[in-house]
């Protein structure tokens, strides 16, 4: 059961994921998925690890902050499939119908109503299950469809609808394992609904067959069965041997097979017969009903054959082991009512967020674990159980999230203690750097820059040496020797002029590149100055919302903890409620155990004081 379920639910699972971002195309199903937002595709990320839990928290936040724009429906239908991973059917059948009215292919409309109804109806919510299977519009693959129709006939007979299943289970058509299912509903309906001749040849066919895995041994014997009891309930007993002795001796059905081939022995007064396999079930699993009955048919029988002596025994037998077995009981319920049967259960846990796939792998350790058995067999018991583990995972993550709160914290107070100790140094250098300044005299540099370029001063842009030798030059050219009247400071006179010449057209020829080399600095001066305005005020801004940063991450570290504290005081109630569910669930059962017990009891006393009576009679009419 739990490998089935845990199948369909992650076929449902994965055809959300298959619908991302295709509602409209049915051959996009097959396309790979694109994902365009980073946090859709780290939602994928935890939900393909099996992560269901994680992945549905950070699904919710992203959707509450807006993060999911670009895959709102397909995000949805994977929310649902998660949601159902907890057996949280209700909120998913909310979003489906929601998402799958008339915008998604029929295809996986119809196979995704398909999964629901399933699990409805495992859920024994039967009017709903009923309601899914009423939105498929059309025939599903071949052996899905069978399935369908299985799950149809199932709830006409949950339902008491016998005749209608039986009319939709005759019509069957094909050769496979939902053939055989389908035989042994239709045997079970016509049972029910008083048709057992009609029923037999159907129930006797299934019994006989020869299966090739274990679910159709088990199915073959629970044919056998249904159809030994059939034949006691309609008074032939001999013929509901044959197929009672069909049952495998060590199956599932083998208790209370053994059972009915002993009545249907004894109801044709072969005692002797009837006590060969009741001594056989006498020796096992005291908490079987088959076996409990079978400590009182042996007595029976042998007060048939006339040995009163051993009957008697017997008897006194049964009611001890009867009282032993009633006091274990006290003590699993006194257990159960203590609350230390659900903490070592919660103890095998070793999965963190398994959700409804979860099971218990080993039993815990007792006496009492005899008796989990048959409360784990209950689907309403142990769906119960995984809901109080869920509640207590959640606990348990509550309580990771309170420990991290002092953590949030700590970070907080070292972050703003950093900044703290930063701030005097960074407000220091800040007051040194003179920004206007600087760009006071990029404006100064710019004018002066124009004039030269507007009279062509070539001299302005002047290297310091070529400035200097200019320099020189001049000061030779006023010196008052060369104003001399001689030929050699008319020499002299030449030779400064031709060094000025040269000067000057070495200054004229470089003016336009140096120029465009000194207007480029300055542009970048300027960027850089406009871009460090830029940093600068965000310096300052940063300077003024860093302290109300702070405050805004303390308030919101400090408003946490109660919000922490009231979702663990609510999932703890939650708890306390699942766990008085599960309680009153056990509490029932061994009760109901106890009560069968007492039955069997006053019976086994009433019989062997029948027993001592005619003990009595016989001595008396002895003597």
């Amino acid at each position: 059961m739990i490998a089935s379920r845990y199948k369909f639910v992650i076929q449902l699972l994965l055809l959300a994921v298959a619908i991302s971002g295709n509602f409209a195309n049915a051959q996009s199903v097959k396309k790979p998925t694109t994902i365009q937002d980073a946090h859709y595709g780290e939602v994928l990320f935890y939900f393909y690890q099996e992560e269901y839990f994680p992945a549905i928290v950070r699904l919710l936040a992203a959707q509450q902050q807006g993060q999911m724009s670009n895959h709102e429906d397909e995000s949805e239908l994977l929310l649902g499939g998660l949601y159902l991973s907890y057996g949280h059917h209700l909120k998913a059948a909310e979003i489906f119908e929601r998402l799958l009215a008339d915008n998604v292919n029929p295809e996986i409309r119809d196979r995704t109503w398909f999964f629901l109804a399933k699990i409805w109806q495992q859920r024994g919510y039967l009017a709903e299950s009923q309601n899914a299977l009423d939105n498929i519009q059309q025939a599903l693959p071949e052996n899905m469809e069978a399935e369908r129709n299985m799950l149809q006939a199932q709830l006409f007979i949950k339902r008491g609808e016998h005749d209608q299943a039986v009319s939709m289970l005759q019509d069957w058509r094909g050769k496979s394992e939902w053939a055989s299912y389908a035989k042994f509903n239709l045997g079970v309906a016509m049972v029910r609904s008083g048709r057992v001749n009609s029923a037999v040849g159907i129930l006797d066919e299934l019994g006989s067959l020869d299966p090739y895995n274990e679910e159709l041994t088990s199915l073959r014997d629970k044919a056998n069965l249904a159809l030994g009891y059939a034949y006691l309930q309609d008074g032939q007993p001999t013929a509901a041997k044959a197929p009672l002795q069909r049952v495998r001796l060590e199956g599932p059905f083998s208790n209370k097979a053994l059972l009915g081939v002993g009545w249907a022995d004894a109801e044709v007064q072969d005692y002797e017969r009837a006590l060969v396999p009741w001594v056989e079930l006498k020796g096992r699993d005291l908490l079987d009903p088959a076996v409990q009955e079978s400590m009182l048919a042996i007595p029976y029988a042998m007060a048939k054959l006339e040995s009163i002596s051993q009957a008697a025994d017997h008897y006194l037998n049964a009611i001890e082991a009867f009282y032993e077995e009633t006091s274990r009981l006290d003590e699993t319920i006194e257990k159960i009512q203590s609350g230390a049967l659900f903490e070592d259960f919660l103890k095998q846990d070793t999965d963190s967020s398994a959700g409804w796939f979860w099971r218990m792998e080993n039993l815990p350790e007792g006496p009492e674990s005899r008796y989990l058995f048959h409360l784990l067999a209950t689907n309403e018991f142990q769906e119960g159980l995984k809901n109080y583990r869920d509640l207590a995972y959640l606990v348990r993550n509550l309580d990771e999230w309170q420990q991290r709160v002092d953590v949030y914290r700590n970070m907080v107070d070292t972050r703003e203690l950093a900044y703290n100790e930063k701030l005097p140094r960074i407000e220091q250098s800040l007051a040194g750097a003179d920004l206007n300044g600087m760009v006071n005299r990029k404006l100064e540099f710019d004018a002066t820059l124009n004039n030269i370029e507007q009279n062509t001063d070539s001299l302005g842009l002047a290297t310091e040496d070529e400035f200097a030798l200019w320099g020189e030059i001049t000061s030779i050219e006023r010196h008052p020797a060369l104003n001399a009247d001689i030929p050699e400071a008319a020499e002299v006179r030449k030779k400064v002029a031709l060094l000025k010449g040269v000067l000057q057209w070495q200054l004229d020829k470089e003016f336009k590149a140096r120029l465009w080399k000194i207007r480029r600095n300055l542009r970048q001066a300027g960027e850089a100055l406009v871009e460090t305005q830029r940093s600068r005020r965000q310096v300052d801004e940063k300077m003024r919302s860093e302290p109300l940063l702070f405050a805004e991450l303390d308030q919101r570290v400090e408003g946490i903890s109660p919000q922490l504290d009231g979702m663990k005081i609510r999932v703890e109630q939650a708890m306390a409620r699942q766990h008085g569910f599960l309680e009153d669930i056990a509490v029932d059962e061994l009760q109901a155990q106890k009560q069968r017990l007492a039955t069997y009891t006053v019976q086994a006393r009433f019989a062997l004081a029948a027993i001592y009576d005619r003990s009595a009679t016989v001595g008396d009419a002895s003597r």
